[in-house]
């Protein structure tokens, strides 16, 4: 099956990011006086939108509250966005994707203004034929961050693929009539991502491009 659009979550699957994620709502919920979440239960939230992983994590909180742990959580993530790289062979990857004329786009749980920065960071905007972003409209898993995707590209469910490392990601594709590919390499492990559908179960960026470069 060769797909005519092929769709990139962000944070663990391109980018090497999910950790410092997972310290950044740790330290926030710390400097707010809330328990902070292990390391597990931060990873487990990535891919939601802020306002659902505060709900899991700090549950409660009032509008005070959930305005200043955003705060802190930007705070200590733009301190540590440098320390978040490409994973080794994404942008190789992604060169070949789009040599070989396949159309790519992010759906992602990032905000805009900070998918634009990796974007611009990175240099990779280019390639992306669209993106969708978390503020933008109904989050992860809700379908219509793929179904803007799949309009605005004309491109048919059925043709379209999702990659991500999160159970969201698969929900999402699964929610769009999307098929989906699972990364295990980000935040969340194999055995978690095995009970979600997902046409394979990679586990690395090395496979990933291999099975695109054969059926994506």
């Amino acid at each position: 099956m060769n797909y005519d659009l092929v769709i990139f979550d962000w944070d663990g699957t391109l980018m090497d990011s999910t950790r410092v994620i997972a310290r950044s709502l740790q330290n926030a919920c710390r400097d707010v006086g809330a328990a902070a979440p292990t390391e597990e239960e931060a990873l487990f939230v990535i891919g939601l939108n802020m306002a659902d992983t505060f709900e899991r994590v700090v549950p409660g909180l009032d509008e005070e509250g959930r305005r200043r742990l955003a705060e802190r959580y930007r705070h200590h993530f733009l301190a540590g966005e440098h320390e978040a790289p490409l994973y080794e062979g994404v942008r190789e990857m992604l060169a070949d994707l789009h040599r070989r004329g396949r159309r790519l786009a992010v759906a992602t749980g990032k905000a805009r203004r900070g998918l634009d920065r990796a974007l611009d960071a990175t240099g990779l905007r280019a390639w992306f034929e669209a993106t969708r972003c978390a503020d933008e409209g109904f989050a992860k898993p809700h379908p219509g961050m793929l179904l803007m995707l799949l309009d605005v590209t004309g491109v048919e469910p059925r043709r379209a693929l999702m990659v991500g490392d999160t159970i969201y990601d698969l929900e999402l594709a699964a929610n769009a009539g999307v098929d989906a590919l699972a990364v295990s390499y980000g935040a969340h492990h194999e055995e978690l991502l095995s009970t979600r559908p997902a046409l394979a179960r990679l586990a690395s960026v090395a496979e990933l491009h291999r099975w695109l470069a054969t059926n994506g």
